[in-house]
């Protein structure tokens, strides 16, 4: 059985990522594809748990280091128990965030060397690296504008502007640095042109 292609998808803060989400599955149906979709942090009930504990407004303590172990400790049991048997087993997975989001939050945005990060995602993935990521790109004011009117900001989104500056800066730079994995999708203007774009990139993945 031929290995399945892995798809992540990434941007800050209200750049649409879970309608586009719903788009690229709905894509692979139609294509009838086998598909698994899943997300970081969490994708398993331990993730999951983890993912509360990130999320918390409340746990304003949390140092940076903890942060960056607590997202791989997630990652790691979501790669165990679900997105490698679901790769072995020949579906194609697509994740909301991976390890780019932990560059761009924990590197970008918290200021963890990219050193430090890569010996964690060596540790935890070995060579596995997504077939394809999607980053959704919207400046950051637009983006946490629409973000503002979905919920209460959890522990990221009470982030200050200039935070989500720095984690878009580096969304941008892991892209220059490795183009043929990257797409950058342009996430403003109407969805029918945002999901025009993103289907441009599927549509070469598949052939």
């Amino acid at each position: 059985m031929m290995r399945g292609k892995f798809i992540t998808v990434e941007g800050v803060e209200g750049v649409g990522k879970t309608t586009n989400i719903a788009f690229i599955e709905r894509y692979f149906i139609q294509a009838r594809q086998d598909i698994f979709l899943t997300r970081e942090p969490g994708g398993t009930p331990l993730a999951e748990k983890i993912r509360d504990l990130l999320l918390d407004a409340r746990q304003t303590s949390m140092t940076n280091d903890t942060e960056l172990l607590l997202m791989f400790a997630a990652r790691a049991q979501h790669l165990n128990e679900k997105i490698l048997p679901a790769l072995e087993a020949g579906q194609w997975v697509i994740c909301d965030r991976f390890t780019d989001a932990t560059y761009a939050y924990q590197g970008g945005g918290r200021g963890i060397s990219k050193t430090r990060i890569a010996v964690l995602e060596d540790w935890v993935q070995g060579d596995l690296r997504p077939d394809l990521t999607l980053i959704l790109d919207l400046p950051v004011a637009e983006g946490l504008k629409r973000a503002g009117q979905r919920s209460a900001p959890d522990r990221f989104e009470q982030e200050k502007q200039v935070f989500f500056e720095r984690v878009r800066a580096s969304y941008l730079e892991l892209a220059r640095q490795a183009p043929e994995r990257y797409r950058i999708i342009d996430a403003s203007g109407s969805i029918d042109k945002v999901q025009s774009r993103i289907k441009e990139a599927l549509d070469e993945l598949m052939t």
